[in-house]
């Protein structure tokens, strides 16, 4: 939670913050970009500090480094000093994650691990985000930018506590650090530094509009080429590139990544479309509650009955409950309000709780195949794949929302003629509310026709929100249909080749 509410209270925020840094909305949108530039690949380093300098010192340091950043936090004062305490908070962050897994895991005996603990841990990452929405109105009353990271020290000193008084069991030490890591690290940082800016603007300042988003894009590109080939040719890599790049982990980080951006419906999309309706957290907090609940019952279930052959037909419940949700919410209208949208909701969030755990359990089934070792490194790749695809999936449907809003907008503007009588009506209707404060009849015609057209511009929004929903519905669908081609193809090599049953004479 600490780790969790510390990456979404900004993020839920930013109308609210912008104000009190005096930025505009792009402007604080680097806020996130700062943020997730550093978290997203420096995870990828920790993997042999881990090994090198022990987890007990790893963790201590780790915690220690956080709180000092969140403490920092309390004495912004303008947008610049902001995105700067924010890249660093991107850093201090990003071992939490590893260690919030770590110690769920340790906490259950062997074969309760990839069950209970997978289950319990994923839970609570993705409650994070409803959560940091629920609270945020009532710290923001309590004092604005420092009233949120007040909250988050309190949280991060309570975990400073619990991390001295409760060690992880120690791990052997060994000298693993070469100079060529800190090569790897520093070009895989690039680049994914890179593609998370890219990522988290480009919508904002529109993909082929601004230049240095292609030269960003071009650097990521250079910078991962040059670091796969020189892992490739590694004895001892800091990634292992021919693991992950396996058929049986690609598949996995494909199906995850696929999830992750259909569940971007909810962490993003449907939050997005109640603030375009005019409503913000404070209104929304029922909503929330729905979903946290939601979360914490199916991931206790999951945790109840997963099993290695339950795997497939968990995911195809999650897929179903998601292709429900998505396409209730494709129907909103300008009078949707948040009661419309909980069933469909705690559904979507039934989902994210249910789909992650057995994918998790697979890969660290995979990992433990290979070593204790690689146990981190799978732990890592999740992470990555999960800030990446969140990004990823806030990218994609951000600019398809843009796209389909001009595109009804184009259509409804087009049958809205000045002269035709009932447009004319509607528009006079419209005026007769600034009747008694403009006497010009030509202004009060014109300010009629400004506010139909902002009608317009609304119902267009909502039609591109529908059309979001139903492609996350349609998405789903897709998803769910191969799943079940894949798993019957299974089944039916698994019948081929298991020896034939001999009747005894």
């Amino acid at each position: 939670m600490t780790q969790g509410l510390g990456m979404n209270l900004v993020a839920t925020n930013i109308p609210q913050i912008q104000g009190y840094l005096g930025a505009t909305n792009v402007e604080a949108t680097w806020l996130i970009a700062a943020y997730m530039a550093p978290n997203v690949s420096l995870s990828v380093a920790l993997i042999k500090i881990r090994n090198q300098y022990g987890l007990r010192n790893f963790a201590e340091l780790s915690i220690a480094i956080f709180v000092l950043v969140s403490l920092l936090h309390l004495f912004v004062i303008d947008l610049q000093s902001a995105i700067i305490i924010r890249f660093v908070s991107g850093i201090a962050a990003a071992p939490l994650s590893s260690l919030a897994f770590l110690y769920m895991l340790e906490a259950f005996p062997p074969s309760r691990k990839r069950t209970i603990g997978v289950c319990l841990v994923l839970t609570n990452i993705s409650l994070a985000a409803p959560m940091a929405r629920l609270l945020s109105p009532t710290l923001l009353d309590i004092g604005q930018w420092q009233g949120l990271y007040m909250f988050e020290v309190s949280l991060a000193l309570v975990s400073f506590g619990v991390i001295y008084l409760l060690p992880l069991t120690p791990i052997p030490r060994a000298k693993v650090i070469e100079k060529m890591d800190v090569v790897s690290y520093v070009l895989i940082a690039i680049g994914f530094g890179c593609t998370a800016v890219v990522l988290v603007t480009g919508r904002l300042y529109w993909w082929r509009e601004a230049a240095w988003l292609g030269v960003l894009l071009a650097i990521a590109i250079v910078t991962i080429t040059i670091a796969v080939v020189i892992e490739l040719n590694r004895e001892r890599p800091l990634l292992d590139i021919r693991w992950i790049a396996s058929k049986e982990i690609l598949h996995l980080a494909g199906t995850i990544l696929l999830f992750r951006l259909a569940v971007s419906e909810q962490s993003t999309i449907a939050t997005s479309f109640f603030q375009n309706l005019g409503l913000m957290n404070d209104q929304l907090w029922k909503l929330y509650v729905v979903m946290m609940v939601s979360m914490i019952a199916a991931g206790l279930s999951c945790a109840a009955v997963m099993t290695p052959e339950r795997v497939p037909a968990i995911h195809a419940v999650a897929l179903i409950f998601l292709i429900i949700g998505s396409y209730m919410d494709s129907q909103a209208t300008y009078l949707t309000r948040p009661p419309e949208m909980y069933v469909s909701q705690a559904l979507i969030a039934a989902a994210t709780a249910l789909f992650l755990p057995p994918a998790m359990s697979i890969g660290l089934t995979a990992a433990l195949k290979r070593g204790p070792n690689y146990i981190l490194s799978f732990i890592i790749v999740f992470l990555s794949t999960q800030s990446l695809g969140g990004l990823l999936g806030q990218a994609v449907f951000g600019s398809f929302i843009t796209i389909r809003e001009k595109f009804h907008s184009n259509i409804l503007a087009e049958r809205i003629v000045p002269f035709d009588p009932m447009v004319a009506e509607r528009a006079s209707k419209l005026a007769d509310a600034y009747g008694g404060m403009i006497a010009d009849k030509a202004l009060l015609k014109a300010e009629g026709i400004a506010l139909l057209s902002q009608q317009i511009t609304r119902q267009a929004n909502i039609l591109a929100f529908n059309d979001a929903f139903l492609l996350i519905a349609g998405i789903s669908f897709g998803a769910l249909v191969m799943l079940l081609a894949h798993t019957s193809t299974r089944a039916l090599l698994a019948r081929r080749h298991s020896p034939a049953t001999v009747p005894i004479s």
